[in-house]
């Protein structure tokens, strides 16, 4: 049904998106297709988020809510983060826990999705879906894969850029002993030839700690070209874990790591 003016209503206009396949528009694209005033359309569209049927993860960005997550109320993250990043023109890719996922490497479904961004953005809250924005430099050179989801394709970190970013952001993942935990099962996916060129896109000190991690998750088969990366461009030790007040522990000369916490990953 349309309004007497040949316009759109709402419903019928989110009902028209999803029998097309698109689950996401902006409140812009609503305007014009409803005819209508802008105070109109946030009417309109509050009225559908009331009811359940879209919900707002960003500013002027709607998803359409289908009946199967009503309770969760939104669409999951994975649905519809490739949709908005494009709309923002951002570039992204899921990564840390979220990109291990995809690979059969987390212990459990994490709380919250992590998506890996050139500069820090407000997190998103929408129903019962957390997104977490972590910022990384050398977006550009990061290898991504693309995964298949129900709404289309999303950007994820390849196995051996995943294994970076945990080096470098146990704080996001809890901590040391979870992120050995996870590359022991994330092992049998990495291609140790290309270790060294996702290295290559983080801070040395990552790296460092990446190898001293695998070994230590008995991945020993993944680690030859990576130990001979850092034999080659290491000169300094690094704590392996930055955060800790304490810099001094033995040192594990093959990847010049500062051992100054114990990791018990859980294999």
């Amino acid at each position: 049904m349309k309004s007497e003016t040949g316009h759109l209503l709402a419903r019928e206009y989110i009902e028209q998106l999803a029998s097309a396949g698109r689950y996401s528009f902006t409140s812009k694209e609503a305007k014009k297709a409803f005819g209508a005033s802008t105070d109109a359309v946030k009417l309109a569209l509050a009225r559908l988020s009331r009811q359940g049927l879209i919900a707002a993860p960003a500013r002027g960005f709607y998803v359409i809510v289908p009946p199967e997550y009503r309770s969760v109320g939104s669409l999951p993250a994975d649905q519809f983060i490739p949709a908005l990043m494009e709309e923002k023109g951002i570039a992204y890719y899921a990564g840390l826990l979220s990109a291990a996922q995809y690979y059969g490497a987390a212990h459990q479904r994490p709380q919250e999705f992590q998506v890996m961004v050139s500069k820090n953005r407000r997190d998103i809250r929408c129903g019962k879906v957390r997104v977490k924005f972590v910022a990384r430099k050398n977006m550009a050179r990061v290898p991504v894969r693309k995964f298949n989801t129900q709404r289309g394709q999303i950007n994820v970190s390849t196995p051996e850029a995943t294994a970076i970013d945990l080096a470098g952001y146990p704080q996001h993942v809890g901590g040391l002993d979870q992120v050995a935990t996870i590359l022991s099962e994330l092992a049998e996916e990495i291609d140790a030839a290309l270790l060294p060129a996702a290295a290559q896109t983080a801070p040395l000190p990552w790296a460092q700690r990446l190898g001293y991690l695998l070994e230590l998750a008995e991945a020993e088969h993944v680690v030859g070209p990576l130990r001979e990366y850092i034999a080659k461009e290491a000169r300094d030790y690094t704590p392996l874990a930055p955060s800790a007040r304490d810099e001094d522990g033995p040192r594990a000369s093959a990847w010049k790591i500062v051992v100054n916490t114990e990791v018990e990953p859980d294999i």
